[in-house]
C-alpha cells in the first residue's frame, strides 16, 4: 500500500492500517479496538533461556 506524502509522518496502526493525528490517539485505538490481540501476545513475550543455553561472562 502506498501512502501519500502528506500522511507520511502520522502514526499508523500496523494491524488495521488506520492513520491517526498523534501517538496518543493510536495508543487509545490499540487499547480499545485491538485489546484482545495485545493481551494474547503479551503472554507470549515472556522469554526464558532454552535448556542447554550457556551464559558467557
Amino acid at each position: 500500500m502506498v501512502m501519500p506524502l502528506k500522511d507520511e509522518a502520522k502514526p499508523k496502526c500496523y494491524l488495521c492500517h488506520d492513520g491517526f493525528e498523534n501517538i496518543e490517539q493510536l495508543r487509545e485505538h490499540q487499547n480499545t479496538i485491538h485489546k484482545d490481540f495485545f493481551e494474547s501476545h503479551e503472554k507470549e513475550n515472556k522469554r526464558e533461556p532454552a535448556p542447554g543455553d550457556v551464559t558467557v561472562f
